[in-house]
């Protein structure tokens, strides 16, 4: 909708109107309800975890490991304001001495994928890599949550 559109809508009372210019692909990367066929078809969306813990560039080794094991995971997100991804805790930082700043340990700029990322297509990628779990993010890198493999192919199984 263009700008004169959603003045107008707003003089009419409506309360939520969304001007958008980044145009529909940018919506769907950004995990926005869609339409159409595309939008039935299961999504990273569809199955990410946004509860996975995070932790700053500041803290400690020790601290963001008894946050991890408290909510139940074995990985933190390093994230900047705005839960931007930075980096990613697990195997070998766990074994840093706790006090070892984060920064220090995290492993640099994950893999991460686009909510609207087709869910089969992206366990098929999963399975080549042996790769067990990826980031789910915006375009602009902020967190959304963690995809595991397996749930996915469970919910694909389940369809």
């Amino acid at each position: 909708m263009g700008p004169r559109a959603a003045v107008r809508l707003d003089l009419l009372g409506f309360e939520q109107i969304y001007l958008y210019a980044a145009g529909k692909w940018d919506w769907f990367a950004h995990g926005l309800p869609m339409l159409g066929e595309r939008g039935k078809l299961p999504q990273a969306k569809d199955v990410v975890k946004p509860d996975v813990p995070t932790c700053a560039l500041d803290e400690t080794v020790g601290a963001a490991h008894m946050r991890a094991t408290a909510a139940g995971w074995d990985v933190c997100i390093v994230v900047a304001e705005g839960r931007v991804i930075l980096g990613r805790l697990r195997r070998d930082a766990w074994n840093a001495a706790p006090d070892t700043p984060v920064e220090d340990v995290m492993e640099n700029g994950p893999t991460t994928v686009r909510p609207d990322e087709l869910l089969a297509d992206l366990v098929e990628r999963m399975q080549k890599r042996n790769v067990s779990s990826i980031l789910v993010a915006t375009p602009d890198g902020v967190l959304i949550g963690q995809l595991n493999r397996a749930e996915a192919e469970a919910h694909l199984a389940s369809r």
